[in-house]
């Protein structure tokens, strides 16, 4: 339990560096529900760089809640192409479904609504609801688990996430949540590139694996080609030098699984 001092102390800190500084990122610039959900569904396993390059564009393709639930998915992934793991394209569409058909076309303010939502889980459905109705949730993601293993647990190995929510409770800003995060999420950055990597010390801490011959790859590869060719046959997908027929069919079933290809006649294609 920290004191009334250590917490004033704390956050004087992370706002100082947040003053001197804090990031220019479009999606802080906005307070539509609806755009912020998109930056956060984009931040989910991409670094801010990669979506800076395509929020904008996205947001341009698909204005509001009801174009991106009409949008064909085959338009969604081409918009979506260069931030990977695109089953969150196909995640975001059917949320957007979902939110046309049971909120009225509107983002609801409340994290069990939201996390009800594909691909919106507890801790996004938290963030989007600091972010656009300035609740003072209480949640975790890289940058914030970055800074409270830093500072409060810097000489600790398999640090669980039920070790870092109380302080993050206790040293939240109640009356400017969305200020807060965005400058937690900044100091969290700053101390990476300074210190290194805290989250190796996090329990939860996975080196991520070579993306060459990985399913990634392969699903990646998959996709451009259907989304430059609009039906492929499988034989040839199944003929791609890069990838054994094996790790392609695999991944070709899994994609099907998902919803994200359909065959027919012996051609794959995006429905």
């Amino acid at each position: 339990m920290l004191s009334m001092e250590q917490v004033r102390t704390f956050q004087q800190m992370v706002y100082d560096h947040f003053k001197a500084h804090g990031r220019e990122l479009p999606w802080r610039k906005t307070e539509d529900p609806y755009e912020i959900l998109i930056s956060e569904v984009m931040l989910q396993q991409t670094q801010v760089p990669r979506v800076m390059e395509k929020y904008g564009e996205f947001v341009r393709a698909f204005p509001d809640i009801h174009s991106l639930a009409r949008a064909p998915l085959r338009e969604i992934l081409n918009v979506w192409q260069g931030l990977g793991y695109n089953r969150r394209a196909l995640a975001l569409k059917r949320a957007a479904e979902r939110l046309v058909s049971r909120f009225n076309g509107e983002v609801p303010p409340d994290i069990d609504s939201l996390a009800s939502l594909p691909g919106i889980g507890n801790a996004t459905a938290c963030a989007i609801c600091a972010f656009a109705f300035k609740q003072p949730t209480i949640f975790l993601e890289t940058n914030i688990r970055t800074v409270f293993i830093h500072h409060f647990f810097d000489t600790v190995n398999g640090v669980r996430d039920a070790h870092i929510l109380p302080l993050v409770a206790q040293t939240l800003d109640h009356e400017d949540p969305r200020l807060w995060y965005h400058a937690l999420m900044d100091y969290g950055a700053a101390i990476k590139k300074r210190y290194g990597n805290p989250n190796t010390k996090s329990a939860l801490y996975q080196r991520q694996g070579r993306f060459e011959g990985s399913n990634r790859q392969i699903r990646g590869a998959i996709l451009k080609a259907l989304l430059r060719d609009e039906r492929i046959s499988e034989c040839d997908l199944l003929g791609n030098a890069r990838f054994t027929a094996e790790a392609v069919r695999r991944n070709l079933e899994q994609l099907q699984k998902e919803g994200i290809i359909a065959k027919k006649g012996g051609y794959c294609f995006i429905p």
